[in-house]
């Protein structure tokens, strides 16, 4: 479980510092936007994605054992974190990742970072399309600038609420929200080292300030933005809240390790590198309970800014750490000015995110899979969106793993019945 960042100190360089320090740089501008586009759909305040993108970001790529890795708040812990939060409220949130990373650090020690291969792929495919469609709906009341005084958690109930609030659509925080997805869909084709999330939104955000658009801000919702970190502190703990929790924790600790390992596959397969998964098990399992305790939101290793490090040439664990640093010194000095950007600019760009999460690419191949894998993916999908996630995967993996043992050679019993 020995740390990447070690490996790669003992022939560190200038050169390499160089490289990372600007790797670091763009991700935090692409991670910034991100973060307080999460926290805000996850029902937290933005100033929430702040934090959990500094502190478990950086713990992330302290402990984790990926030299590529970039961690904090995702897309997929939208629906969970959003659950809890309408459930046990803001505090139980927080004792819930705080035991999630405690469950993570038990399976670090178990050295379970492994088993990550038990997991269907259906079942992966399934629930991440399903997260993406429940990502994709609660935006469109920001994008669309529709009026509602409340926006129903479940699906159907929600999806009656948006189109009965039609005639409310807003044509300025409409516009503002297209054109924040255009020009980020365009900076990703013509210059995808950029941080085009960042120049995207912030030139959007931009006209309607100059203009005077009728478009809600994060200033307007949420009031003025922290520039400092809140000073850690321990949430209440009781064996009845502990009990009443264990489900949600159990959830966060499955997603976290299950995006953090999928995430570090895909970077080796990037860099044609090999990461550690027991030391990143154990990178979460700290991350998590490092942003707990500092009131943030449960994190993860992120593909997508996994892949922007990469893309923008980061090569230790180092540029994790810069880009927590810059995220920091951003919050610190720039706090009123990120309360500008507008909200239909950040729900365009969580649209883009939950399309991008979806994995259309792969959408075609789903088709050529066997029947089983397609009828698998299929439920898993239908239950995260109607029914629950929690469901979905309980039920997604008990299939999965009953029809990979059908597939497989089992002997016969050699049981005798027994004397009556």
């Amino acid at each position: 479980m020995k740390p990447k960042i070690l490996t790669t100190l003992t022939t560190y360089s200038w050169s390499l510092l160089l490289r990372d320090t600007l790797a670091g740089i763009t991700v935090a501008m692409v991670a910034l936007p991100l973060s307080l586009a999460i926290a805000i759909a996850s029902g937290a305040g933005p100033e929430k994605g702040l934090v959990t993108a500094i502190v478990a970001g950086f713990l992330i790529s302290l402990l984790g054992g990926s030299r590529v890795q970039i961690g904090g708040p995702t897309g997929a812990f939208i629906v969970v974190v959003f659950g809890v939060i309408m459930e046990h409220g803001y505090d139980g949130l927080v004792l819930a990742t705080l035991m999630a990373g405690l469950i993570l650090l038990v399976a670090a020690y178990f050295r379970a970072g492994n088993l990550i291969r038990l997991i269907p792929e259906p079942v992966i495919n399934g629930f991440t399309i399903g997260i993406a469609v429940i990502i994709a709906t609660s935006q469109i009341k920001d994008l669309g600038g529709l009026q509602l005084a409340h926006v129903p958690a479940e699906f159907l109930e929600k999806t009656t609420a948006l189109w009965a609030a039609r005639d409310t659509l807003s044509p300025a925080a409409t516009a503002i929200g297209l054109a924040s997805m255009v020009l980020i869909v365009v900076f990703r084709r013509l210059a995808p080292r950029l941080p085009g999330l960042i120049v995207a939104v912030a030139l959007t955000s931009a006209i309607v300030a100059v203009a005077g658009l009728p478009v809600e801000t994060i200033h307007s919702r949420f009031g003025a933005l922290p520039n400092t970190l809140p000073v850690p502190q321990v949430p209440d703990i009781s064996f009845a809240r502990i009990v009443e929790l264990l489900p949600s924790a159990l959830i966060i600790a499955f997603l976290a390790g299950v995006e953090s390992l999928l995430s570090a596959m895909v970077a080796d397969r990037m860099i044609a590198g090999q990461h550690r998964p027991n030391a990143e098990l154990l990178a979460q399992g700290a991350a998590n309970i490092g942003s707990s305790l500092f009131g943030g939101l449960p994190a993860t290793g992120a593909i997508a800014r996994t892949a922007t490090n990469i893309r923008a040439g980061g090569k230790t664990p180092v540029s994790g750490l810069i880009h927590a640093v810059t995220i920091l010194l951003v919050m610190r000095l720039a706090a009123p000015l990120v309360g500008y950007l507008a909200m239909p600019a950040l729900a365009g760009l969580l649209l883009l995110t939950a399309w991008n999460m979806s994995e259309p690419h792969k959408w075609r191949g789903y088709l050529s899979e066997p029947r089983a894998h397609q009828l698998l993916l299929l439920l898993t999908l239908v239950l995260t969106v109607l029914a629950d996630l929690t469901v979905a995967i309980g039920v997604g993996v008990a299939l999965g793993l009953a029809l990979r043992m059908q597939t497989r050679h089992v002997p016969a019993s050699d049981w005798s019945d027994p004397e009556r």
